[in-house]
Order: C-alpha cells, then structure tokens, then sequence
C-alpha cells in the first residue's frame, strides 16, 4: 500500500486530483484508516489512473471518463484513441506554428510600413513559357489555406514527372485564379517549366500566355514570410500609376531544402491606371 503522497508521485499527478478523483468516484483508495481518515492506493490502481488521464486528456468529461472506465476499455482500444488524439494535437501544433509566423509577417509588415525600399521593383515583359501543371482549389488566397494545397500538389506533380522520364528545363511557377466556384475560393497551379509536347493526363503540360506588364520584385525567404514583400510590391504599383491586373505568378528561382533560404520572383501583371 502506498500513502496518497507516495501514489502520486508514483503516477504523476497531485495529491489534490487523486483527492477530486476519490471524491467524483472515478478512483477509491483501496483503504482508508477509519481512525485518521488517510488514504492509501495500491500498486494495481495506477492502470486505472493511467486510463482516467489517458481519457481525461482525450477530451472526455469526467462522467464520460467514469463510463468508459467501467466498461473497461481494452488495452489496444485506448492505444488507437491516444494514437488518433496525437494526431489531432500534432495538426493543432502544426497550424498554430503557421499561425505564429503569419502573425510575425503581419507585425513585420506593420513595422514595416513607410520604410521598405521599393528600388528593388522592376517592371518588366514576361515571355511565354511551357510548364507541366497540377491544380487544386483553395479555401482563400490566405497562407493557411494555400500553404496545405500547394505543397502537396508539388510532390505529387514531381513524382508523376520523374515516373513519366520528364526532367524540368527551369524553375517552379504557381500562379492562382478565382475558383468557378466563387465565395472566395482560388484556383491553385503548382507547374514547373519542362520542354515536352502539350498533353493532358495525369497531369497538364500547357503554355502559359506572356504578361505584357508584371512589376516584378525578389522575396528571399521562406513563402510563408512573403507578406511584408508581397505588401511593397502593391504599394509601389500603386505609387506609381499602375494597376493590378491579376494574381501574381511566383518563380521559384531557388529552392534549397531550408525555406528559409529560398529565393522566389513575384511577378504581377499590371496595366497602366
């Protein structure tokens, strides 16, 4: 037998949730002193505990908890319900880390504002060029939901090209459209630049049409990070009497495996105001 002190260090928990634990029912002391009134756990119990937590931090209610206790829940069944519980709570942390950095590329655009070189913009013709494509569609033209749709698509367009004996002739080029089916929603492309007939099967090879305009300026950095780069480029398109005539084509010039070091063109079609 151990005493309430010694069975929560020995299951990691406080003497203060084994006393909530015995007082909701969920776990009894194996016995208690009818003279002092002190608690006392056996060594077997802590299966329980570890189910009562493992289930608590799943997200049941402690009624709920006490249910699934008592039907004694396999082994194996609890594994598969922390296994998916990891999962969702990996995809949370996941989104949280992109929600973090945007919130730093905002802040940086904020601070930013008024003092960003623009000399860097310049406008130029962009030429026709063929690309192999893949396309999906996007909830909004923001990162987090852009980010998840075009990452993918890349693997699997690389893949299906190595597969197919096709070797890229110039970087990657993602470029976006409003989606046929409106409320927001975007086309995305991920293409890359290949010499190889026009086809249409597991993927799409087509020629995209020159931009007779594009003010045209360099992120270097991780995608994610683009906004306070994307925002200079607006800004100076519209100090200087040009308008917006399109979504801008990214050309991935370099794309080394730390995306903090890539280096990406932004290309936006523009007209005269």
């Amino acid at each position: 037998m151990f005493t309430i002190g010694d069975f929560a260090r020995h299951g990691r928990v406080s003497v203060r949730m084994l006393r909530h634990y015995d007082a909701t029912g969920l776990l009894r002391p194996a016995h208690v002193d009818p003279a002092t009134g002190y608690r006392y756990y056996a060594a077997a119990q802590l299966a329980r505990l570890n189910r009562v937590i493992a289930l608590k931090d799943l997200g049941f209610t402690l009624q709920q908890v006490r249910e699934i206790v008592e039907e004694k829940v396999a082994a194996e069944e609890l594994r598969g319900m922390l296994r998916l519980r990891r999962a969702e709570l990996e995809t949370a942390m996941t989104a949280a880390a992109l929600r973090l950095v945007q919130v730093e590329a905002r802040l940086r655009a904020i601070e930013n504002e008024g003092h960003m070189p623009t000399n860097d913009v310049v406008i130029k013709s962009v030429p026709a060029v063929r690309v192999a494509e893949l396309t999906a569609t996007a909830a909004s033209f923001e990162p987090e939901d852009v980010g998840p749709v075009i990452g993918p698509l890349y693997d699997e367009l690389f893949q299906l090209l190595a597969a197919a004996g096709i070797t890229p002739t110039g970087p990657g080029v993602a470029y976006y459209e409003d989606a046929p089916e409106g409320d927001g929603r975007i086309r995305v492309h991920a293409a890359v630049q290949v010499s190889t007939p026009l086809q249409d099967d597991a993927f799409r090879v087509l020629d995209l049409p020159p931009v007779a305009q594009a003010a045209t300026v360099v992120h270097r950095g991780s995608m994610d990070t683009v906004l306070p780069t994307a925002q200079t480029l607006a800004r100076w398109i519209d100090g200087n009497g040009y308008q917006s005539a399109g979504y801008p084509r990214e050309i991935n010039l370099e794309c080394p495996e730390n995306r903090d070091d890539w280096v990406t063109e932004l290309q936006a079609p523009v007209t005269r105001g």
